[in-house]
C-alpha cells in the first residue's frame, strides 16, 4: 500500500513539474499576446470613460458612462446603426444564397466546374483596398465601365454619376462587397457539400424526391455547420465594414454611406474626440457579440446533427 502511494506521490511531483516547465515555455508567448490583445483592450476601454480631446497637451477629463450615453441618446448614430444593420443584412443574405447556389452549381460538376472553382480565388484573394479603388472606377461618372455598357446597350441615355446618388450608394458598395465575399462563402459550402453522405439522396431519389426536395430537406440540414459558420465570420465582418466605404464613397453622398466603424473613424481621428471612438468600438463588439450569440442559439443544434 505504501508503495502505491509513494508511486502515486512520485507520478503527481513529474505532473505537477511537467506543468511548470510547460508554463515556463508558453510565458514569453503568453506575455507577448496578452500584451498585443489585451492591453490595448484594456487602455481602449478605460479610454471610453473619459473626453479625451486629440493632442498632445490636451487634457482628459473622467464622465464615466457619458461617452456611451450620448450615443445612445443621438439620433444620427441609431440612423448609422439601421443603415450597418441593413448593409449587414443585405450582403450576408445575398452572399449566403448566391454562394450556396455557386457550391451547387460545382458539386453537380457540369462542364468546367475545375475552373469555376479556381476562378473563385481571384476576387476573394484581392485585397478590400484594391477591389474598393477598382470599383471605384467601375462607377465612375466620366469613364467607368458600369455607364460604359449600360450606353452601349441604350439602357441610359447619358452617363451617370452613381456615387452621387443618396439612394443607390449604399447598394453600389454592397454590390462591390459581394463581388469580393461571395467565393469565401461558396467555397466554404463546396468544402460542405463534398462531405455530405451520397446514399441520403440516393435514398431519397429513389423513393420519388425531386432535385429541389433532396436539397431543400437533406442537404440544407446538414449544411448547417457551415452555414453558421459563414454567418458568423462574415456578419461580423460586414457589421465592422469599413475600407471599402471608405475607399469607394468616404461616406458620403450626405453621409449616406457611413457605417457604425466609419463614425468611429470620423470620431476618432477627424473630430478629435477620442473618448467617444473608443465607446463606439465597444459598442461595436457588443452588437457583434449579441449577433453571433443569436446565430449559435438558432442554428447550433447539436442533439438535431447527432440524430
Amino acid at each position: 500500500m505504501q508503495k502505491l502511494l509513494s508511486l502515486f506521490r512520485s507520478k503527481s511531483t513529474l505532473r505537477s513539474q511537467d506543468a511548470r516547465i510547460a508554463w515556463l515555455l508558453v510565458a514569453p508567448s503568453l506575455i507577448i499576446i496578452l500584451g498585443v490583445t489585451l492591453w490595448p483592450i484594456i487602455t481602449t476601454f478605460w479610454l471610453s470613460f473619459f473626453v479625451a480631446p486629440t493632442g498632445l497637451n490636451q487634457v482628459r477629463s473622467f464622465v464615466g458612462l457619458g461617452n456611451y450615453l450620448s450615443m445612445l441618446e443621438d439620433v444620427a448614430f441609431w440612423q448609422t446603426v439601421q443603415r450597418t444593420l441593413y448593409f449587414t443584412v443585405v450582403s450576408v443574405s445575398l452572399e449566403l444564397v448566391i454562394g450556396l447556389a455557386i457550391a451547387q452549381l460545382i458539386h453537380s460538376r457540369p462542364f468546367g466546374w475545375k475552373l469555376l472553382r479556381f476562378s473563385l480565388i481571384i476576387p476573394w484573394a484581392v485585397p478590400t483596398i484594391v477591389n474598393g479603388a477598382m470599383w471605384r472606377w467601375i462607377y465612375s461618372a466620366d469613364f467607368g465601365a458600369l455607364n460604359g455598357i449600360l450606353y452601349q446597350f441604350g439602357l441610359i441615355s447619358h452617363y451617370v454619376p452613381w456615387l452621387t446618388l443618396p439612394d443607390a450608394a449604399l447598394n453600389l458598395v454592397i454590390v462591390a462587397d459581394l463581388w469580393h465575399t461571395v467565393p469565401f462563402v461558396a467555397l466554404i459550402m463546396q468544402a460542405a457539400l463534398a462531405t455530405l453522405p451520397e446514399e441520403l439522396n440516393e435514398a431519397a431519389a429513389v423513393d420519388g424526391a425531386n432535385a429541389f426536395q433532396r436539397f431543400w430537406l437533406i442537404r440544407l440540414p446538414l449544411l448547417r455547420p457551415a452555414i453558421l459558420i459563414a454567418l458568423i465570420v462574415r456578419t461580423v465582418e460586414a457589421f465592422r465594414v469599413f475600407d471599402i466605404v471608405y475607399i469607394i464613397t468616404g461616406g458620403g453622398p450626405a453621409n449616406k454611406t457611413i457605417t457604425i466603424s466609419y463614425l468611429t473613424y470620423l470620431f476618432s481621428f477627424s473630430y478629435g474626440k477620442q473618448g467617444t471612438g473608443a465607446a463606439l468600438s465597444f459598442l461595436i463588439s457588443i452588437f457583434t457579440i449579441a449577433m453571433a450569440i443569436l446565430y449559435i442559439r438558432f442554428l447550433y443544434q447539436p442533439e438535431e446533427l447527432q440524430s
